[in-house]
């Protein structure tokens, strides 16, 4: 049932993509894909794409997708290890989202950061007392570390 469920999400990506996300198959395993998200306009994420591994587990839709960053991302949600912050994909998780719905949720995340529910408190505290200086930490952090039009901005660039 996972599996059947997971190529009908991948084909309904080909047929109705998103606009600053994409997601599929990292190779011939279905349960692992990569994930990319254009930093939206309006956010300090402005001109990066990040990257993203999704893991399905075997009782999908049932049990929510692991999805987390690989690339490096300055966010009050996301963790050094890339790890999301996101209700979607805990608690709040139902067997009706799909991944296309929680990649356009993790892109919202990037405009509007939850900061009353922080993976990373400091930088919460920044965003919620300081927030042209978490904008500029932010796009900082876009500039060295991630992916801008087509080539890394620096060696630590890691896809998966």
């Amino acid at each position: 049932m996972a599996l059947r469920r997971i190529n009908r999400e991948l084909i309904d990506l080909g047929r109705d993509p998103l606009s600053l996300c994409s997601a599929g198959p990292t190779g011939e395993n279905m349960f692992r894909w990569q994930a990319t998200i254009m930093g939206p306009g309006e956010s300090p994420y402005a001109g990066g794409v990040f990257f993203l591994s999704i893991s399905f587990p075997v009782d999908y839709p049932f049990i929510p997708p692991r999805v987390s960053f690989t690339t490096k991302i300055y966010h009050p949600n996301i963790n050094a290890d890339g790890s999301i912050c996101l209700d979607i994909l805990k608690d709040q998780w139902v067997p009706s989202l799909t991944i296309s719905k929680v990649l356009l949720s993790i892109c919202s995340m990037l405009t509007e950061p939850n900061p009353d529910d922080p993976l990373v408190p400091d930088i919460a505290h920044l965003y919620k007392t300081d927030r042209a200086s978490y904008d500029t930490n932010a796009r900082e952090w876009t500039l060295k570390y991630v992916l801008r039009f087509g080539r890394p901005s620096c060696a630590h660039f890691n896809p998966l």
